[in-house]
């Protein structure tokens, strides 16, 4: 299983937006500069983030892209269903007719890996901007809602 640099390079770009748009545009070419990403590739993966409803655009002298909603409301999992990033465990295809080995038949560790694709769902859903934003990402920090020593 691997986070392909579309669904990585996007979270990136969207924690950069939460961190300096201040109520103001940022315009990509800076996301771009800061970020290291290929100023092309990011307006592929804003297209599809505008089309998901998590970024607004404004176009003009100054313009750029804000947040459409609070980063406290927008869970990294949201990020990266937008730019179509599938985070799965299992060789297989959801609702293929053929199996992990090839045939129709599941391998014998396809729940685990299927259960272990749930838990990164739900961890990335529990996660918003603002949580990356603010360094509150880690261990209990989450959990406890609160920062831990």
């Amino acid at each position: 299983m691997r986070l392909t640099t579309k669904g990585r390079y996007a979270v990136m770009a969207m924690v950069d937006l939460a961190k300096n748009c201040q109520g103001q545009p940022v315009a990509l070419a800076d996301i771009a500069d800061r970020q290291g990403i290929s100023l092309s590739y990011l307006e592929q993966l804003f297209a599809k983030l505008r089309l998901a409803g998590l970024v607004n655009s404004v176009r003009g002298p100054g313009g750029g892209y804000l947040l459409a909603r609070d980063a406290a409301d927008m869970p990294i999992s949201d990020v990266i269903d937008a730019v179509d990033e599938a985070l799965r465990a299992t060789r297989c295809a959801p609702g293929s007719p053929r199996g992990c080995t090839g045939g129709r038949e599941r391998c014998l560790t396809h729940d685990l890996w299927d259960e272990l694709s749930d838990h990164i769902h739900l961890f990335l859903s529990s996660v918003t901007l603002y949580d990356v934003v603010e360094g509150r990402v880690r261990g209990s920090d989450l959990v406890a809602g609160g920062n831990a020593a």
